[in-house]
């Protein structure tokens, strides 16, 4: 009879599950399930910090929908997964993390690395369980996945003990469930699908506002669909941004707040009335506009704003009753005036931007840079942008065409994240240029990982705004700010990586050729000016 140890077993169950990619750092008692995943045909990533794996296996999944899965040692190990973890709960991505802890024998005796793995884990998760029986292994996996992935997705915690994947047991003696599979699209009330349309087939100034709930449930054809067939002008939330390209005829990013500001109709479709859209309050929208809200998620119907039309179900389903109640209700010529009024709106900004974007100072403004990147960008690229003021104009000034190809720190508010998430998406998707537009700031967090590009030659390109430190500083006054103007490129030339470093805005873009014609990881450093200050950066009264 053949036997199999607990750990050779985790690593047959993930597999079995359809894992393909691990991103880890090695370390007791997970040594031996690392090693087997590699022979089942895992490509694993060992990276420089946990909190870079877990950010990279977030990264992964958002571009794929599928989890993705990260592992750390017992102790500091799987506390270091903790804020990439936490970033992935407060965004609804789903990821599986899996720490090694103190064997069952020594729990309660202040073991080695011993601490209450899954009470850490508990609050940032949809679900996290500690393996109590070796056989039980494939079964938690199982519902790991099911949980992660079920209703609004997340991430889960599996606690795995050293003597639980030390043990050995006869093979034919486990059960191995089945793959988990998708639950069942959850349909809207009928009635209130009638309601919704009647709404706006009365409105002046309607509006359609998607979430990252639109691309968790693939439903970018469907939103485009209702979309085209009602002639309603839409926005997306940063994190759903390409769920229609951004070049459509009804998008106009840059009139965004003259749009809430004046919606009379709003419908939102997966997405939550957080801060990012100023919980769905006066002033950022009307205060008389009616809300339809549409979330897989009964919980978030009429939180922080109450909903006229609030609709329970999955948003690609809901799109698509959506669209067929519109049929032969919804005007399109109706809201002619108001599509032209955006439209006119969306012009005058863009034209007042074009002329910092195409300024020749120096040190350079964060728009040129800005502009060289969108123009180098290939149409379906994965854009990863992470930082404070640098975040803050990419998002005013580079669109986004392809759904799922735009990445950012979202809710959460996480620094650090460019690099590692670039590093994820590409090794989910090695044929799709992969470009991070990072703050040197943020790049300092986890700027190690170039290291782990270059090991595992993932040719991701990051470009550095380098304005000296964290956010802008006029007048130079602020504690803690200044952080230098390392030459981050040189540091990643040390480490096999290509680097530039740029001064004057025409040596912008052809840096970024020469970076991108390498093959290999690289980084763009560019010297920017540290005066400049995003008039969009501020979130709250205490923002920096």
């Amino acid at each position: 009879m053949a036997s199999i140890a607990g750990s050779d077993l985790l690593a047959k169950s993930l597999v079995a599950q359809g894992m393909e990619h691990l991103f880890y750092v090695m370390g007791g008692p997970m040594i031996e399930t690392e090693s087997a995943l590699i022979k089942l045909g895992a490509r694993a990533i060992d990276t420089r910090h946990e909190q870079a794996a877990s950010l990279m296996a977030h990264a992964y999944s958002r571009v794929t929908r599928k989890p993705g899965v990260c592992m750390g040692a017992s102790g500091p190990g799987t506390t270091n997964l903790v804020t990439g973890v936490a970033n992935a709960f407060v965004d609804a991505a789903p990821m599986i993390a899996i720490g090694g802890s103190s064997p069952r024998v020594f729990l309660e005796m202040e073991a080695f690395q011993e601490i209450d793995q899954v009470a850490v884990m508990k609050p940032i998760t949809k679900w996290a369980a500690r393996v109590y029986d070796t056989k039980r292994i494939p079964e938690m996996v199982a519902t790991a996945y099911r949980q992660a992935m079920t209703g609004k997705p997340g991430p889960v915690y599996l606690d795995l003990p050293g003597d639980i994947l030390g043990e050995t047991l006869e093979e034919s003696s486990v059960a191995m469930p089945k793959r988990w599979t998708p639950a069942p699209r959850t349909m809207g009330d009928p009635a209130a699908i009638t309601e919704a349309i009647a709404l706006l087939a009365k409105a002046e100034r309607p509006l359609i506002l998607g979430g990252s709930g639109v691309w968790w449930s693939d439903a970018a054809a469907a939103f485009r669909a209702f979309v085209e067939a009602t002639g309603i002008p839409f926005y997306t939330t940063p994190l759903s941004r390409g769920t229609v390209p951004e070049d459509h005829e009804l998008a106009f990013l840059n009139a965004r707040a003259k749009a809430f500001g004046e919606v009379d109709v709003l419908l939102v479709v997966g997405t939550r009335f957080n801060f990012v859209i100023q919980f769905g309050r006066p002033p950022r929208f009307a205060a008389g506009a009616k809300i339809i809200h549409v979330d897989i998620d009964p919980t978030e119907l009429n939180h922080n704003r109450e909903a006229d039309v609030p609709i329970a179900g999955d948003a690609r389903a809901v799109l698509e009753q959506l669209t067929a109640e519109a049929r032969g209700k919804i005007d399109k010529g109706r809201y002619g005036r108001w599509v032209l009024r955006l439209k006119v709106l969306d012009t005058e900004k863009a034209s007042e931007m074009d002329k910092q974007m195409s300024s020749e100072d120096t040190p350079i403004h964060p728009l040129r840079l800005c502009k060289e990147v969108r123009d180098f960008l290939q149409r379906d690229a994965i854009l990863v942008v992470d930082g404070q003021e640098i975040l803050n104009y990419g998002r005013q000034s580079i669109p986004t065409y392809v759904p799922g190809h735009r990445l950012n720190s979202g809710v959460f508010g996480c620094m650090g994240v460019g690099l590692p998430f670039g590093i994820g998406a590409k090794v989910a998707r090695p044929n799709t240029q992969v470009v991070v537009l990072h703050g040197d700031g943020s790049y300092g967090i986890n700027g190690m990982e170039i290291d782990t590009a270059v090991r595992h030659n993932i040719p991701v390109l990051v470009v550095i705004s380098l304005n000296g430190g964290w956010t802008a500083d006029p007048k130079q006054d602020k504690p803690g700010r200044n952080l230098g103007y390392t030459r981050y490129d040189k540091v990643a030339q040390d480490f096999g990586a290509h680097g530039e470093y740029v001064e004057k805005p025409a040596e912008i873009r052809p840096a970024l050729e020469r970076a991108w014609a390498s093959g290999k990881p690289a980084v763009v450093n560019v010297k920017t000016d540290y005066r400049a200050r995003a008039q969009t950066i501020r979130f709250s009264a205490y923002s920096t």
